[in-house]
C-alpha cells in the first residue's frame, strides 16, 4: 500500500510514503531504543545495586506511530508531547535524524545524561513537552494550543502548527485527562491531535475489556473527530477474502487477555484455538487462514493498524483541522521484541541472546557496535535526511519582558483585604505601566467574581478565540460585564483546578517557546491548591513560570467551615522547588509581593510564585508604612525578602512572629504583654521559604542572600519566640533555630469548624489570649 502525503499540509510533497523504507527505519529505531535501555541496565557500572529501569516494550509499541509521523507528517512548527515511557524511542529518532550525538546514547538515566522521560529543560535535545507524570503530557498540548492562540492574537508571535500528543491508552485512566477534554473551550481547538497507542496493557496487567469503543464514544461526545486505525493491510486483505468476515468477527470479539495470549502461542496452537471453543464460524475462520504459512499466520495476528505505515499515514491525511482529533491506533506492547504481548513486559529486559537475534533481524548493527545511523546514500538514509531538513527549526531569541515597577506609590488606608488588593493592584499596574499590564493574563476556574477579579475583568475583558455576543450588556443589574473578545486578558475555564494550572504553566512557557513573555496569574480557592499542586509543580519543572493565587484561605474563613479551610498550603509554598511563596498581612504588602512575583516571570532566571491571600478586613494603619521614601523602600525590600519588624521594644523579653491574617491577634497580644511588663518585638513574616533559603545560605547550603536574617532577626535581639500562622505551625518552626531560642509554635492542626472568627480562632489557639499564654509560658 502507498499513501501520498502531499494533500496534507504536514506532508513531504511530492514524496510518497514507501512503507518498506519507513519499516526499515522503524526496525532500526526499535533496536536503538532497546539497546539504550539494555546498556543503562547491564553495561553501565552501578555499585549501588539499584534498578536503573527503562521501557523497551513501551518504546517498541509506539515505534511505527512515531516513525511514520516524524518521517512524513510533522512540520517544524508542530509540537509533540511523547508519552513518558517512549523516551528511548524519541532519542532513537533524534539520533537517526542527526540531532542527537552518538555519545549521548549511552547516557540514558545517567546523571547529567538523557532523562528517564522527555524533558524540555534537561535533555540535550529539548523535548517539546516534558512528560512523566501520567496524563499531564497529553493535556499540556491543549494548554499549549490555547497559549499559542493567545500570544498570536495579542502579540502576533505564536505562529501555527499542530499540537500532537502521543498517549498510551492506560494513561487515559487519569481523570485529569477528561477534565481537560471536556472543558468547553477545547472543542474548537482544531490543531490538537492525540494519537493513542492502544496496546491494551498497563504496568501490571492486560487491561480488562475492550475499552476502545468506550474511548471513541467519550471523545466523540466531547466534539472530537475519532479516527480508528485497528488493522493493517495484511489482515484487511484477509477480511476481504473467503471467510474473512468470520475472522474479523472473531478478532473483534476477543477480550484483550485472550488476544494477548495468542501472541505467545506457536503457529500450530493458533490454528487449533483461533476458531474458538463454541465452533461458531469455525469453518470460515479455518478457510480464511488455511493458505497462510505459519510465519504469515503469526504475522497476520500481529498486523494491527498502529504498526502499519500506510494505514497510519492514511489516517493522518484525514485529520480535520476544524476540531480536535484523536487517532485510536491498535498496537502490540513490545512489538517486534521477544517479550511482545507478555503481561509483565513493561520493565522487562531482553536477554543477550534475544538482543543478538534482534540485531540479526534488523541488520547493520551488533551488540558490539550498536549505534549506527543509515548510509546516507540508502533509501532509509535519504528519507532520514529529508525529514531532518524539513523539521529543522530556526532558533528563536527570547524577548525579556518589560521591567515591572516595584512600587506603585499608593499607601492604603482604612480597612482592606489582601484578596481585594489583587484586583486593585492589577488595575493600578495597567495604568502605571501599560506595557507590563498588557502582558498580564489571569486565569480562573469559574471563581473570578468570588476572588475579587470583577473590576479587572470589566476593564480588560474575557479572552476568546472568536468574539461572542454579551446578551446582558443592557441589563442594569449586571455588575460583572462578560465581554468575550480576541484581545481579552482573562481566560475562564470550567471548575477543574488541574486545567487552571495546566493553562498557566503553558502560558508561562511562551517566553521560551515563541519569544513572547506572558505574565500569567491563576486564581483559585486556597483549599483547592492541593488539588492542583502536582500538575502545577510539574509545569514549573517543565519551565513554565506562573503565579498561583490561593484565596480566600485558612480557618480565617470561619463561617465557611472545614470544607473550605486550608491547613497545608503555607508549608507547601515553603517547600515547592522553583517557587517563591508570599502570605502578606496587609494590602501594601500584597501589592509589593505581587509586583515582585510578576517581575520574576518570563525569563531564563525566572521563578514561579504562590500568593496566599485572605478575605479578612484588617485596619491598614496597623502596617505602619513609613512615609519617608528611603524608609518605605527599606520596608518594601524586607517584605519581598521575607519578613520585617512591625514593632521593636527597647528591652524585649519575647519575640512574637505572625504571618498573614493573624497579625492583628499578634499585635493585640503584644499590647497586652507590654501592659503586663513583658515588652515584645513583633515581626511580620511574608515569605517563609525565602527566610529558610536565607538560613540555608548562612550555613553554606545555597547561594541565596542572607542579609534579611541580620536585619530582622539580629543576634542581639534573640529572645524566646512565639510564632503564629493560620496553617500548620511547623511552617514557621524553623525560625527558632536561627539563634536556637526556646519557642512555642501556634497554628492549625485539626480540620476547620464553622463559626464566627473569634470562636474559630479560640478553638485553634490563634486568638490573642492564646498568644499571650504561649509567651508567658516562655518568659514568666
Amino acid at each position: 500500500m502507498e499513501s501520498r502525503c502531499g494533500n496534507h499540509p504536514g506532508g513531504d510533497d511530492p514524496d510518497v510514503v514507501d512503507p518498506a523504507v519507513v519499516r526499515e527505519i522503524v526496525d532500526r529505531a526499535i533496536w536503538l531504543s532497546t539497546v539504550m535501555v539494555d546498556h543503562a541496565n547491564r553495561d553501565r557500572a552501578d555499585p549501588s545495586g539499584l534498578k536503573v529501569g527503562g521501557h523497551q516494550a513501551s518504546s517498541a509499541s509506539i515505534a511505527t506511530i512515531m516513525t511514520t509521523l516524524w518521517m512524513h507528517h510533522l512540520r517544524p512548527e508542530d509540537r509533540v508531547s511523547v508519552k513518558p515511557h517512549a523516551s528511548p524511542m524519541l532519542h532513537a529518532l533524534e539520533f537517526l535524524l542527526g540531532a542527537l550525538e552518538a555519545r549521548h546514547m549511552t547516557t540514558l538515566r545517567q546523571f547529567g545524561g538523557l532523562q528517564s522521560y522527555p524533558s524540555r529543560t534537561k535533555d540535550p535535545v529539548p523535548a517539546d513537552y516534558s512528560t512523566g507524570s501520567v496524563g499531564i503530557g497529553a493535556t499540556a498540548t491543549i494548554w499549549g494550543a490555547i497559549a499559542r492562540r493567545y500570544v498570536n492574537g495579542r502579540f502576533d508571535a505564536g505562529g501555527s502548527g499542530r499540537q500532537w500528543a502521543l498517549v498510551g491508552d492506560a494513561e487515559l485512566d487519569e481523570g485529569a485527562v477528561w477534565e481537560a477534554v471536556l472543558d468547553p473551550m477545547v472543542a474548537g481547538l482544531g490543531e490538537i491531535v492525540w494519537v493513542v497507542d492502544l496496546n491494551r496493557q498497563s504496568l501490571d496487567r492486560v487491561l480488562p475489556g475492550s475499552g476502545a469503543d468506550r474511548l471513541a464514544g467519550m471523545f466523540a461526545a466531547a466534539g472530537w473527530q475519532v479516527l480508528p486505525v485497528k488493522y493493517g493491510g495484511l489482515l484487511t486483505s484477509l477480511f476481504d477474502g473467503p471467510g474473512g468476515q468470520a475472522l474479523r468477527r472473531r478478532l473483534d470479539g476477543m477480550s484483550n487477555a485472550e488476544y494477548q495470549r495468542f501472541l505467545r502461542h506457536k503457529a500450530e496452537d493458533v490454528r487449533s484455538l483461533l476458531p474458538g471453543v463454541d465452533g461458531t464460524d469455525a469453518a470460515d475462520i479455518v478457510a480464511a487462514t488455511a493458505a497462510l504459512a505459519d510465519s504469515e499466520l503469526l504475522a497476520a495476528l500481529r498486523d494491527l493498524g498502529g504498526h502499519d505505515v500506510a494505514a497510519l499515514s492514511a489516517a493522518f491525511d484525514l485529520i480535520d483541522d476544524t476540531r480536535p482529533t484523536v487517532v485510536l491506533a491498535w498496537t502490540v506492547k513490545g512489538h517486534g521484541l521477544a517479550t511482545e504481548g507478555h503481561p509483565q513486559n513493561h520493565s522487562a529486559l531482553l536477554t543477550p541472546a534475544q538482543l543478538d537475534a534482534l540485531a540479526a533481524r534488523v541488520g547493520g548493527v551488533t551488540r558490539a557496535d550498536p549505534w549506527q545511523r543509515f548510509d546516507p546514500r540508502s533509501p532509509a538514509g535519504r528519507l532520514c535526511d529529508r525529514a531532518a531538513t524539513r523539521l529543522a527549526r530556526t532558533p528563536g531569541s527570547p524577548v525579556r519582558p518589560p521591567a515591572v515597577p516595584t512600587d506603585l506609590g499608593r499607601t492604603p488606608g482604612g480597612t482592606g483585604t489582601t484578596q481585594a488588593a489583587l484586583g486593585r493592584t492589577l488595575l493600578d499596574l495597567r495604568r502605571a505601566a501599560p506595557e507590563v499590564g498588557a502582558r498580564v493574563v489571569t486565569v480562573s476556574p469559574d471563581v473570578s467574581s468570588s476572588t475579587n477579579l470583577a473590576g479587572w475583568l470589566n476593564k480588560v475583558g474575557i479572552w476568546s478565540p472568536d468574539p461572542q455576543r454579551n446578551w446582558f450588556t443592557d441589563d442594569p443589574e449586571t455588575i460583572l460585564h462578560w465581554r468575550e473578545q480576541q484581545h481579552g486578558q482573562h481566560i475562564e475555564l470550567g471548575i477543574a483546578e488541574a486545567n487552571l494550572v495546566g493553562a498557566i504553566g503553558e502560558l508561562g512557557a511562551t517566553w521560551s517557546r515563541w519569544g513572547a513573555p506572558i505574565l500569567p496569574i491563576g486564581v483559585l480557592y486556597d483549599p483547592f491548591v492541593t488539588r492542583a499542586l502536582e500538575p502545577w509543580s510539574y509545569g514549573i519543572y517543565a519551565g513554565g513560570q506562573s503565579i498561583l493565587v490561593g484565596t480566600p484561605s485558612g480557618v480565617t474563613l470561619a463561617a465557611e467551615g472545614g470544607a473550605h479551610q486550608s491547613v497545608l498550603t503555607p508549608s507547601i509554598g515553603l517547600e515547592l522547588p522553583g517557587c517563591t511563596t508570599w502570605e502578606p498581612a496587609f494590602v501594601q504588602d500584597a501589592e509589593w509581593c505581587l509586583l515582585a512575583a510578576l517581575g520574576g516571570l518570563g525569563r531564563s532566571d525566572g521563578r514561579s510564585a504562590y500568593l496566599r491571600l485572605s478575605t479578612r478586613p484588617i485596619e491598614q494603619a496597623l502596617a505602619r508604612i513609613p512615609a519617608e521614601p528611603a524608609a518605605r523602600e527599606r520596608r518594601r525590600r524586607h517584605v519581598v525578602a521575607g519578613a520585617y519588624a512591625l514593632q521593636r521594644s527597647a528591652a524585649p523579653v519575647v519575640t512574637l512572629v505572625g504571618m498573614g491574617a493573624v497579625v492583628p491577634e499578634v499585635l493585640s497580644a503584644a499590647a497586652t504583654l507590654d501592659v503586663m511588663g513583658f515588652p515584645c518585638d513583633v515581626l511580620c513574616v511574608t515569605a517563609p521559604g525565602e527566610l529558610f533559603r536565607a538560613v540555608q545560605a548562612r550555613r553554606g547550603r545555597t547561594s541565596a542572600e542572607s542579609w534579611i536574617l541580620d536585619s530582622v532577626f539580629p543576634a542581639n535581639r534573640a529572645r524566646p519566640m512565639v510564632t503564629v500562622v493560620d496553617g500548620h505551625p511547623h511552617t514557621l518552626a524553623f525560625l527558632a533555630g536561627i539563634h536556637r531560642v526556646a519557642a512555642v509554635h501556634l497554628g492549625v492542626t485539626d480540620f476547620g469548624q464553622s463559626g464566627d472568627l473569634a470562636s474559630v480562632y479560640a478553638h485553634h489557639g490563634l486568638d490573642s489570649g492564646s498568644v499571650v499564654a504561649a509567651a508567658l509560658d516562655l518568659v514568666d
